[in-house]
C-alpha cells in the first residue's frame, strides 16, 4: 500500500513537472535527448522530463542601453556617445541555437558597430545628421544579427559628449555664425529702405503736389506733440507758385523791364 502511494505521488510530481505554461509573448524551444525538437508555446505544453528539455524565449522587444564609448571621428576629435538599441526575437530556434547569448552578443556588436560608423563621421555629420546615421547603425547591426534570429527594429544616439574646448570652439563659430546672419538681415533691410526711398523720390519727381502734401502732412504730425521745439527746413519749390505770379504781376507794371 505505501509502495502505490509513494508511486503515486511520485508519478503526479513527474506530471505537474512535465506541465509548462508559456504566457502569449514567450516561446519554449524544446530539445529531445540533446537534439533541437521544435518550438512550443504560448499556452499549456508538456515536456517529458529526463528525455525533454525547453529554454525558455521572449519575444517582447529588448531596449538594451549601449554604454558611452570613446570614439576619435574623421576629422579627428575625440567624443563619447551612449546609444540605445531596440530589438526582438523573431526566431526562437535560431536565438538559442545559433549564439551563445544572444542579448550579451548583440549589445557586444553594438559597441563595436557604434565605434565603427562614427569614427567614419566627422564632427558635424555627428551632430547634424543624426537621424540618417542611426538609420546606418540599424541596417549594419540588423545584418549581423539576422542569422541569430534577432531582428533590430531602430537605433538611437543618445548623447555626445564633445571635450570642453571644443564646446568652446563650437560656441564661438555659432555666435559668429549669428553675427553673420544679423548683419546680412540688415543689409537687406538697407537695400529695400533705399529702393523705397529712390521709388517715393521718382514718385514725387513726377507729380511735384506730392511734395507739397507730405510736407504738410509732416507739418501736422509734428503739431501734435507741443511740448517739442522741430528744426525743419522749408523746401524752395513750396514758394514756386507764389514766385511765378510776382514775377507775372511785376512784368504785368513793368512791361518794358522784361
Amino acid at each position: 500500500m505505501n509502495e502505490i502511494l509513494v508511486i503515486s505521488i511520485l508519478l503526479l510530481l513527474i506530471t505537474f513537472s512535465a506541465i509548462k505554461i508559456l504566457r502569449e509573448y514567450e516561446r519554449g524551444v524544446i530539445f529531445l535527448l540533446g537534439k533541437y525538437y521544435k518550438v512550443k508555446g504560448p499556452g499549456l505544453i508538456i515536456v517529458i522530463p529526463g528525455i525533454q528539455k525547453m529554454v525558455k524565449v521572449s519575444l517582447r522587444t529588448v531596449v538594451m542601453d549601449v554604454p558611452p564609448q570613446d570614439i576619435i571621428t574623421k576629422d579627428n576629435v575625440t567624443v563619447k556617445v551612449n546609444a540605445v538599441v531596440y530589438f526582438r526575437v523573431i526566431d526562437p530556434r535560431k536565438a538559442i541555437i545559433e549564439v551563445e547569448d544572444f542579448l550579451y552578443a548583440t549589445s557586444q556588436l553594438s559597441q563595436t558597430t557604434l565605434r565603427s560608423i562614427l569614427g567614419q563621421s566627422t564632427l558635424d555629420d555627428l551632430l547634424s545628421n543624426r537621424e540618417e546615421i542611426n538609420n546606418h547603425l540599424q541596417r549594419v547591426i540588423d545584418d549581423q544579427t539576422e542569422p541569430w534570429g534577432v531582428k533590430v527594429a531602430n537605433v538611437e544616439v543618445k548623447n555626445v559628449d564633445l571635450p570642453q574646448e571644443m564646446q568652446r570652439a563650437l560656441a564661438k563659430q555659432a555666435e559668429a555664425e549669428r553675427e553673420r546672419r544679423a548683419k546680412v538681415i540688415h543689409s537687406l533691410g538697407e537695400f529695400e529702405a533705399a529702393e523705397k526711398i529712390g521709388d517715393a523720390a521718382d514718385i514725387i519727381n513726377a507729380h511735384p503736389p506730392a511734395l507739397q502734401l507730405r510736407f504738410l502732412q509732416t507739418m501736422q504730425d509734428v503739431s501734435v506733440d507741443k511740448s517739442t521745439t522741430t528744426f525743419f527746413p522749408i523746401p524752395l519749390e513750396l514758394f514756386g507758385p507764389f514766385l511765378k505770379e510776382q514775377m507775372a504781376k511785376k512784368e504785368k507794371d513793368n512791361p518794358g523791364t522784361a
